[in-house]
């Protein structure tokens, strides 16, 4: 497992964006699926975005799809999920979450994913 460690939640009016950031650290090399979930009070958590250090692009989940972007920067292991046009349908704790390292092949359910940060609140405003 790896220590993941995000940031970028708050507080945010409808139409607004917010960018959220996510560090790797713990390997030698680090982990090559890297991607974001969110939990809804009451609700299951929602696969929102996955990238690979293999190539091909990002994979969303339906709810992001258009919206939001997920970025990498390899030499960091740092993810960005950069979400605009939130309404408050987007109010969740998110989480980021990566594969084991030799993992190379995006999931969108959280049962592929071995590590996960802490979370970190959006919560959006009508």
């Amino acid at each position: 497992q790896v220590h993941l460690v995000e940031s970028g939640g708050g507080l945010v009016q409808a139409g607004g964006s917010l960018r959220l950031s996510c560090a790797a650290s713990g390997r030698d090399s680090g982990p090559c699926v890297m991607g974001w979930f969110r939990q809804a009070p009451g609700k299951e958590r929602e696969f929102v975005a996955a990238i690979s250090c293999a190539g091909g692009r990002p994979v969303y989940g339906d709810s992001v799809k258009g919206r939001h972007t997920l970025s990498r920067d390899n030499a960091k292991n740092t993810v960005y999920l950069q979400m605009n046009s939130l309404t408050p349908e987007d109010t969740a704790v998110y989480y980021c979450a990566a594969r084991p390292s030799r993992v190379t092949v995006i999931q969108t359910t959280r049962r592929g994913y071995d590590s996960w940060g802490q979370g970190t609140q959006v919560t959006v405003s009508s």
